[in-house]
């Protein structure tokens, strides 16, 4: 029931839906930009550059944050410097906790976790809050 010049479902006649254009579309002469959206060609880094309560987002530095890994890693610092507040303190409280009875072995834990950063592991990608991190 379906003619050539209705939409239809492409998932349901094994066909994927149509893409758009790498970069996607350009702008069109003679059309405002709608209010909510960036100008055209500022589609990089959106919504990477949008406002966070009053600031602007910035990226952190994932050298930045693979070295506090490798060198502070045992007490969480890079956690804390990536926003993940919750697993820093974790971090932070078995290394004063443990380190003692595990001779520094839970300092490993960091070390493995900065080499990871600067890896480019997919965990470790981006921020708390899903920014992703600069080279």
């Amino acid at each position: 029931m379906s003619d050539s010049g209705s939409f239809s479902d492409h998932s349901s006649s094994g066909q994927s839906a149509p893409q758009p254009p790498a970069g996607g579309y350009p702008h069109q002469p003679g059309y405002p930009t709608q209010p909510g959206y960036p100008p055209p060609g500022q589609y990089a880094n959106y919504p990477y550059d949008q406002q966070y309560g009053g600031y602007a987002a910035q990226q952190k530095s994932k050298i930045a944050a693979g070295l506090l890994g490798i060198f502070l890693g045992g007490l969480g610092i890079h956690r804390f410097y990536l926003g993940y507040t919750t697993i820093g303190v974790i971090q932070l409280v078995l290394t004063v906790l443990l380190g003692l009875f595990t001779f520094g072995l839970v300092g490993l834990w960091g070390f493995i976790e900065g080499i990871m950063i600067l890896c480019g592991a997919q965990s470790f990608r981006t921020d708390a809050k899903g920014i992703p991190l600069r080279d």
